[in-house]
């Protein structure tokens, strides 16, 4: 088949009319024009080119604005690029020649790119490139930088190529984007795959490879297969997206974030956003900078950033998350940060941990490093009432976060935590009330293999119920029914009267009808065991009489166990000249119930329950489970004493009653399995237990080769992601 001839990448009147740019609005409409055009599709070398020349002048050139022998007020550059059509004209006729030159379609007979054709392309564009050490550089996304200077980042390469391919009419192939990486598909229905640009320190040999090898290692580089795949016209989202108006580390250039801030609202407007996650992200970055008027706020953005990766991609991208976590956090709304990196933790636990994972990697490192420790210590010198260190929900918040680290290490080649993690970790649990740790309802995700393990023996218990036995003679089976039937009848009847006596019992205590000591003590005869013995034998033979269920030998032991020993103000610590011992019996129609939760002891911790004062490590610990109770049924009582003796930094009196709450936690990771116990205890944190379960490393599996011990430290001198504070 005769393959179709290559469209032209060239201008049109209408496009031609706008020029020369001299303005935001003039360069928005030459975007608008490429975009709403019918049966035109947007000339994506064009607009790189335009985007790199604004970019450039905005932020590379800022500084040289003084040319040398020339007067000052005559060389001040305006303070928005001109943009001339003969300029943008000359540089996208050398990128045309270029490719073209480059690349002989005569024996290719396809209607679509092959593998070969893809990785020629690719080869065109990475032979071009200079080969100095600047891939980690601002402003090398756009043809512009690949024309004047032949340097190009990772999405520029990528960008270039798929440019490179319009050109020569090769419309099957388009960009798809992970979190940090880009490919390219091609082929009838975008099925095929292929490398065509490097990652980190350079994977030169992976252009034109398949990305199936990455997608199986279930490498976040790779979103577990679901990448955006992109159209024309998110394409061009890509480049706006990839616009950074960064002038230096501490500026930024304003007219060029305002650029990037329309451009984003026009792909906004035309709804070529919508299944892009990241440049939602970067909109909202920008709108929590400036708010646009008429337009919904930075909040709404990311909320539909994250319902865009749920909706489209299986819920597998972090950045929205991290994007809103950031917001909230700068807003000091630290509940609400805490969750939503709870959940970008969730997220990751999905994938195994690479070396080229870098970037997440550092994500995560500045949130447990930084930011976390910087909400703690706001709140660890004054404690308030809306302090998250007394929330159990943002207890459950950190441990979640933590919780996704051990999952995402699970399996993987490389460790996550090392010993400098665990340290935050302890630093930052030691700051919550020991009363907040034991307020998790935690739980244990069961595993896969354990659900397998059950059916299978539920399997061979039925198999073996279902086994054929011999059969027996009809002498044997009707005596065998026999004796069986009166078997059921003997231990019918004396369960039922069993359970009587259990259930009269159960109910005399629990309405403390306990007769006194002196007429139970009267009522016990040496023999009545032994009669008691007798009657239910009466009762099997004779089974319509009722049993009479006073037996006074329980009565008597309930009465008994019923008496104090210990002086209860003595050991409560309410009075120093108090006893150990009591002085003298206590009444036994005294309520149990009253005396451990009533007002009537006349102790210093009313409202104590038994489980809460055997699980008390001090008084302070009893007077929290007494606040915790009293807020609960919504009652006002006194304000406690002064605690002394607290295991933790946090005064528990500060955590409200909203707070109180037991929030339900689910832990899904092998480590954090072992640490449930540790984490919810009540009492003093065992710091070395914590520490070395954190940092086993029983949960993953190493290459053999040597591991130094600078590679952690190593992420430090990597660039990082551009963030605005």
């Amino acid at each position: 088949m005769q393959r179709a001839k290559p469209k032209m990448a060239g201008f049109r009147d209408a496009a031609k009319r706008l020029f020369p740019l001299q303005d935001i609005q003039s360069v928005v409409e030459l975007f608008r024009l490429e975009l709403t055009t019918d049966g035109h599709e947007p000339n994506l070398a064009m607009l790189s080119l335009v985007a790199g020349i604004v970019e450039n002048g905005l932020t590379s050139n800022r500084a040289n604005t003084v040319m040398e022998g020339m007067n000052q007020s005559r060389t001040l550059e305006p303070i928005f690029p001109v943009v001339q059509m003969s300029y943008v004209e000359a540089f996208l006729a050398k990128f045309e020649s270029q490719i073209k030159g480059s690349v002989d379609l005569s024996e290719h007979k396809s209607n679509f790119a092959t593998r070969e054709m893809v990785k020629k392309i690719s080869d065109v564009v990475w032979s071009s490139l200079c080969r100095g050490h600047y891939k980690d550089k601002a402003h090398l996304q756009s043809l512009y930088s690949y024309l004047t200077g032949n340097r190009l980042d990772c999405f520029g390469v990528a960008f270039a190529v798929v440019a490179a391919c319009q050109i020569l009419g090769f419309d099957d192939v388009h960009l798809a984007l992970s979190e940090d990486h880009a490919w390219v598909i091609f082929g009838e229905n975008g099925k095929e795959t292929a490398e065509v640009t490097w990652h980190g320190k350079g994977n030169e040999d992976k252009r034109g490879q398949p990305i199936t090898a990455g997608v199986a290692d279930q490498s976040w580089l790779y979103l577990n297969g679901y990448p955006v795949i992109c159209t024309r016209e998110m394409e061009v989202s890509a480049l706006v997206s990839a616009i950074n108006p960064s002038i230096s580390s501490t500026q930024d250039s304003i007219e060029l974030a305002e650029l990037q801030q329309e451009l984003l609202w026009l792909l906004y407007d035309l709804k070529h956003l919508e299944k892009y996650p990241m440049a939602l992200g970067n909109l909202g970055d920008l709108e929590s900078i400036a708010p646009s008027q008429g337009r919904p706020c930075c909040e709404d953005i990311f909320e539909s950033a994250i319902n865009s990766a749920q909706r489209y991609y299986n819920d597998h991208h972090v950045y929205p998350y991290t994007y809103l976590g950031g917001h909230l956090y700068r807003h000091q709304r630290y509940k609400d940060a805490l969750k939503r990196w709870a959940q970008a933790s969730s997220v990751v636990s999905k994938y195994n941990y690479y070396r080229e994972d870098e970037e997440i990697y550092k994500e995560f490192l500045d949130i447990a490093f930084e930011l976390i420790p910087n909400i703690v210590k706001e709140f660890s010198h004054s404690v308030t009432q809306n302090s998250p260190l007394c929330d159990p929900e943002c207890y459950a918040y950190f441990l979640q976060f933590y919780d996704g680290l051990c999952r995402w290490e699970e399996g993987s080649v490389t460790p996550v935590l090392h010993i400098t993690w665990s340290k935050k970790f302890i630093g930052v649990v030691s700051k919550f009330a020991s009363g907040v740790r034991e307020l998790i309802d935690v739980h244990i995700e069961e595993d896969d293999d354990c659900e397998d393990e059950e059916k299978i023996e539920e399997d061979n218990d039925h198999q073996k119920e279902n086994v054929v036995r011999p059969k027996m003679s009809r002498e044997k089976k009707e005596e065998k029914a026999t004796n069986e039937c009166h078997t059921k009848n003997k231990i019918s009847l004396r369960s039922k009267n069993y359970n009587v006596t259990r259930k009269k019992l159960r109910e005399d205590i629990n309405q403390n009808i306990i007769t006194d000591k002196s007429n139970n003590n009267n009522n016990v005869k040496p023999d009545s065991l032994d009669s008691s013995s007798d009657s239910i034998g009466n009762e099997l033979k004779t089974p319509g009489q009722q049993l009479d269920v006073s037996n006074p030998n329980i009565a008597a032991l309930a009465a008994a166990c019923s008496e104090s020993i210990l002086n209860p103000d003595y050991l409560l610590g309410a009075s120093e000249t108090s006893t150990p011992f009591a002085s003298k019996s206590w009444d036994t129609k005294t309520d149990l119930n009253d005396f451990l939760s009533g007002s009537n002891n006349g102790g210093a911790f009313p409202g104590i329950t038994i489980e809460s004062a055997l699980k008390a490590e001090s008084p302070a610990e009893m007077a929290f489970h007494r606040q915790w109770k009293a807020r609960q049924s919504d009652s006002q009582g006194e304000d406690s004493e002064e605690e002394e003796g607290k295991p933790s930094h946090t005064s528990v009196s500060a955590v409200s009653a909203s707070q109180m709450m037991s929030p339900k936690l689910t832990l899904s990771s092998a480590k954090m399995k072992g640490l449930k116990d540790l984490l919810t205890n009540p009492g003093k944190l065992n710091t070395a237990a914590i520490q070395l379960q954190l940092t086993a490393q029983s949960q993953v599996q190493f290459n053999k080769r040597p591991r130094s011990t600078s590679e952690y430290e190593d992420f430090g001198s990597l660039r990082r992601r551009p963030r605005r504070e």
